[in-house]
């Protein structure tokens, strides 16, 4: 039978559709304290209870201070009987972000639009749903009770869950301390949702996969991490939407670039410069314009 590719507009308009940080906080937690497993083995200790408890076949790989999780699945959409509405406010042509010799570039193209109301042709199966919040719950599991944590946490996780048969993957990152806040109550789950960054890619190297060898495994850095925090907010703010179509792009986004760096205590950067690509604009700021009060 021959495989077939879902367009990456189907895959995702399915993903803004879906509230997917529920996963990660719907079950609850309740971090263990005490130390259970080694740096050595967690590894292994994921893989085994994600099989033997789940039922899940994941491939786990540890890379530095970045834990990686694949999941392989198939046919992972499905239509809905009634078919929900959306409705689109501002075009995004253009949106990179990039921390490059110690500055952040960012290039972008937004502008609004008339309004466009949508179907949502496809969601997301609940077995879906199910199977990853299972393998975040014991990634939680395990990393919550790691010897030495301070020592040996990962810093970042990061879940791929792939439709192989059809040819597209859902990716998951996130920071073991924001996980941690809002494990404990420190971080309100809106907050925890700009912060996780979720991508999604299509490709014929992901259909018949099942071990992850198309995966670009690597230890993810802060600046890596942020620069794709900064471009999902960006996202956010304007896919959803969470501005006025009269909202000024340009301040806006100066507001989502300093606050994401002053979340993280990021000091190791000269400048960052705002490209607008669609009124030719130019914004910069220097590390004390990113680290100043905002005036509202």
């Amino acid at each position: 039978m021959k495989l077939r590719l879902f367009s990456k507009n189907t895959v995702k308009a399915a993903l803004n559709s879906l509230p997917f940080l529920y996963i990660v906080l719907s079950s609850g937690c309740s971090p263990s304290t005490t130390p259970t497993y080694s740096i050595r083995n967690i590894d292994t200790a994921i893989r085994d209870i994600c099989k033997k408890e789940y039922k899940l076949d994941a491939k786990v790989k540890i890379t530095g201070r970045t834990l990686w999780v694949y999941m392989p699945m198939e046919d992972m959409l499905e239509k809905p009987d009634k078919p929900e509405k959306y409705t689109d406010k501002f075009e995004i042509k253009s949106n990179d972000v990039e921390f490059y010799r110690g500055a952040l570039w960012l290039k972008y193209a937004i502008k609004p639009i008339p309004d466009a109301e949508k179907l949502q042709e496809y969601k997301y199966k609940k077995t879906v749903f199910e199977n990853i919040d299972s393998a975040w719950k014991v990634i939680r599991r395990v990393v919550f009770s790691i010897e030495n944590p301070r020592e040996n946490e990962p810093h970042f996780f990061c879940l791929i869950t792939a439709d192989i048969k059809n040819g597209f993957q859902i990716k998951q990152v996130f920071y073991y301390l924001d996980m941690k806040k809002v494990s404990y109550g420190l971080m309100s789950l809106e907050e925890y949702s700009h912060r996780e960054i979720r991508d999604n890619e299509t490709g014929h190297n992901i259909t018949g996969d099942k071990e992850g060898a198309h995966i670009d495994y690597h230890d993810i850095s802060m600046e890596e991490f942020l620069a794709a925090q900064i471009q999902q907010r960006i996202k956010l703010k304007f896919q959803k939407p969470e501005v006025e179509k009269n909202a000024d792009i340009d301040k806006e986004i100066t507001k989502i670039t300093a606050y994401t760096i002053r979340n993280y205590g990021l000091k190791d950067f000269n400048l960052a410069e705002l490209d607008n690509l669609e009124t030719k604009g130019k914004t910069i700021l220097n590390k004390a314009a990113v680290w100043a009060e905002p005036s509202d």
